[in-house]
């Protein structure tokens, strides 16, 4: 499974981005989808998730409300839509996927493949 997260860029505080994370593969319906977020000097950290059929979904507190997850298995992408940014959500944003039945959505070690990361820099 190879995914290609695109999207980032700069904006500045209350805008909006989509970014985008699309997947090889034939079975992507198949598999759950999430999205965490590293800033300079702090650890990866979890963002949101969606389950492989997109029926739920899974936000960390600090986005819920502002941010939305969404897939189109048809296009195998899955995007995830960041509302009323603030510079506290500047970060590099990585998707990541796994084969595997996931328990904990919100944990590193859930998901197996990894996408190269896109930055997002909101400026205040």
């Amino acid at each position: 499974v190879q995914l290609q997260a695109s999207g980032g860029g700069l904006v500045q505080a209350g805008g909006s981005l989509r970014l985008s994370c699309a997947a090889s593969g034939r079975t992507f319906s198949s598999y759950p989808m999430g999205w965490f977020r590293q800033a300079p000097g702090k650890e990866r950290e979890f963002v949101a998730a969606i389950s492989w059929g997109g029926g739920r979904t899974y936000y960390t507190e600090s986005v819920q409300g502002r941010f939305a997850l969404s897939r189109d298995n048809a296009k195998n992408t899955v995007y995830l839509q960041m509302n009323s940014l603030s510079p506290e959500d500047t970060a590099v944003y990585y998707c990541a996927t796994t084969r595997k039945a996931v328990t904990d959505y919100a944990v590193n070690s859930s998901y197996d493949y990894w996408g190269q990361g896109t930055l997002v820099t909101v400026s205040s």
